[in-house]
């Protein structure tokens, strides 16, 4: 008993108290900065920081306008255009235009002499605030914090990566897939959904390309990534295509079309089935002649009318041979058709065939189709000779 009463009279002494204290205002602060960089928290805190920083520029300016010009003023205001809210900024500008009118009375005139507080410093700094408000208020409509915009962004390219990376494959089978938005952009309107099915003996992969390029597609791909790749593996082969055109239907775009390549793989047997909707031909290389085969399945686009049919074409991959699947902006530009691109295509893809494809779906896009401005992807799916001896 008395132990225990020592132990809480040591527990409220003075000193604990304070580390309670400060502990708690420690876990406050970080909950708080958190919050705000999620945008979720309030703007007082950039809000307080960017209006301190006024006075002490106007103070500055007094002190020396030489080297600390009344135009300094529009750092802040910048900052405050990309961190604050438009009811903060309105405050904001309040005070930078007060510290304005508070160096011109001080200074002077700006006629008397260099560094002063002329018309075209005050043009510049109520530019740079009709600007940053305008920037604001856009934010706030969207709904989307500038200090969150950018992980949002990084978060919808992460997604689209994991969507398109292809499962793993047994022994005697090896994939590769390279993939190039327009322009250098991260986000594509060309992406691979990939499963195994039938208890892993089945490879399904889906190869798109929506209608559009780089950023004005990168939304819709993303949509259509997450659909697909619910629907591979829910849905026999067959019917794969035609639910994903009921889908594209139903969202009612403007630009609401896409073109779609479907391969299922038996990855015990090598046999496969190859399904198209509009979409380039696959093609494949015998080990035995050397030679690559166009695989050419029948169907329209997606999205363009209801009822469509998609036939496939058969075919089987041999110890030693390859089937690569593309989207359209690999081989067919302005200035060369589709049929010109495939045999440039298929004649670089030869210089691989002695050595193997491995790390060859990168370097095919740089030689072919390197400064494109239109999303390329290229799948490349092996079976190793080696392996099945």
């Amino acid at each position: 008993m008395a132990a225990g009463r020592q132990r809480r009279a040591k527990a409220e002494t003075f000193t604990a108290r304070w580390k309670m204290q400060w502990h708690r205002a420690r876990v406050g602060l970080r909950r708080s900065a958190v919050d705000y960089f999620r945008g979720d928290g309030s703007d007082w805190i950039a809000f307080a920081g960017l209006l301190l920083t006024v006075p002490v520029l106007a103070a500055m300016t007094l002190l020396n306008s030489v080297w600390c010009s009344p135009a300094t003023l529009v750092l802040p205001i910048v900052a405050g255009g990309l961190l604050l809210r438009p009811a903060s900024l309105l405050g904001l500008y309040a005070a930078a235009a007060t510290a304005l009118i508070v160096e011109s009375v001080r200074l002077g005139p700006y006629t008397e002499g260099p560094s002063r507080v002329t018309p075209g410093i005050v043009l510049v700094v109520a530019a740079c605030g009709f600007f940053g408000l305008l920037t604001a208020q856009f934010r706030s409509r969207v709904g989307v914090p500038w200090r969150r915009g950018g992980t949002m962004l990084f978060d919808l390219r992460e997604r689209i990566r994991v969507q398109s990376k292809l499962p793993k494959l047994p022994k005697g089978w090896h994939h590769e897939m390279a993939l190039r938005p327009a322009g250098g952009q991260s986000f594509s309107g060309d992406f691979v959904v990939a499963a195994r099915t039938n208890g892993g003996r089945t490879l399904e992969v889906v190869l798109t390309d929506v209608s559009g390029k780089g950023m004005d597609a990168g939304s819709r791909a993303l949509l259509l990534s997450g659909a697909f790749g619910g629907l591979v593996g829910s849905l026999p082969p067959h019917a794969f295509l035609t639910a994903a055109n009921g889908y594209l239907l139903r969202q009612d775009w403007d630009e609401g079309f896409a073109t779609s390549i479907h391969l299922v793989l038996d990855l015990d047997s090598g046999d496969y089935e190859l399904y198209s909707a509009g979409h380039p031909p696959g093609l494949q290389l015998s080990a035995g002649s050397g030679r690559w085969e166009e695989k050419a399945a029948e169907g329209p686009l997606l999205g363009v009318y209801d009822g469509a049919q998609f036939d496939p074409v058969k075919g089987s991959l041999r110890p030693g041979d390859v089937l690569m699947l593309f989207t359209d902006g690999l081989v067919e530009t302005s200035d060369r058709d589709i049929v010109e691109g495939i045999d440039r295509l298929t004649g670089e893809a030869d210089r691989y065939v002695a050595g193997g494809f491995h790390g060859a779906a990168w370097h095919l896009i740089e030689a072919v189709a390197k400064d494109v401005n239109d999303d390329r992807a290229l799948l490349l799916i092996c079976r190793e000779a080696a392996a099945a001896r």
